[in-house]
């Protein structure tokens, strides 16, 4: 299997809108309505309309004091700070945190599916090495693969969230690629963001396909 002439051995998936079809609604503020109804029962009170407040200005504070160019957070650091401020009671922030930013995802969450082409894709691939780099939060973006049957396929995941900056920050292709150990040439990236996902990994020397060039391509 090949592509420009040189043979594909390893190849980098990019998750949401590649393997994922995903719709989320972070600007609802009936996404904080909901969250903010279960943080009272976990003995934290805090109104809607502050706790998205709260939430965006949190992520980029956080986000600017990376000092990254593109700068990654934790989300369930940023809630983890909004849970202990606001406890009605002695609270463990930290495992709240966590518990807060699922319960988080799953109110903003509107609609979640694989994409079945690309599982095609998937399914063509068996015989090379696999890894996903994605932007997107460890904390609740494992569970959605797994969720889906899709984090086993892979021989490693590198989410945004794990080293603390984004796509298409040559870092975090380096760090895909090493866990790879490929002539750069062999590696075939495919995702569904022209920069993110074909210009940046060309630009780095590996090959690219936007990931509906990719189904057309193989026949998927």
């Amino acid at each position: 299997m090949s592509l420009c002439g040189s043979p594909v051995e390893g190849v980098l998936f990019d998750c949401y809108g590649t393997l994922i079809d995903i719709l989320t609604d972070e600007e609802d503020i009936g996404t904080y309505r909901l969250l903010s109804r279960w943080l009272l029962y976990q003995g934290v009170r805090i109104a809607p309309d502050r706790l998205k407040e709260l939430y965006v200005s949190r992520v980029d504070e956080a986000a600017r004091r990376t000092g990254e160019r593109y700068p990654e957070v934790r989300v369930e650091e940023v809630f983890a700070g909004i849970c202990a401020e606001h406890g009605a009671w002695e609270v463990d922030p930290e495992r709240l945190g966590i518990e807060a930013a699922r319960a988080f995802r799953a109110a903003s969450l509107r609609r979640l599916a694989v994409l079945e082409r690309s599982l095609r894709l998937l399914d063509l691939f068996r015989a090379q090495r696999l890894g996903v780099v994605s932007n997107g939060q460890r904390i609740f973006s494992e569970q959605e693969m797994r969720i889906l049957g899709l984090y086993e396929r892979f021989e490693f995941v590198i989410f945004s969230s794990d080293p603390g900056f984004q796509k298409p920050d040559p870092r975090i292709y380096a760090a895909a690629l090493d866990r790879m150990d490929l002539a750069l040439e062999s590696v075939l990236f495919i995702g569904d963001n022209p920069e993110n996902d074909v210009l940046a990994p060309r630009r780095l020397g590996m090959q690219a396909l936007h990931v509906e060039e990719a189904w057309r391509r193989y026949g998927v």
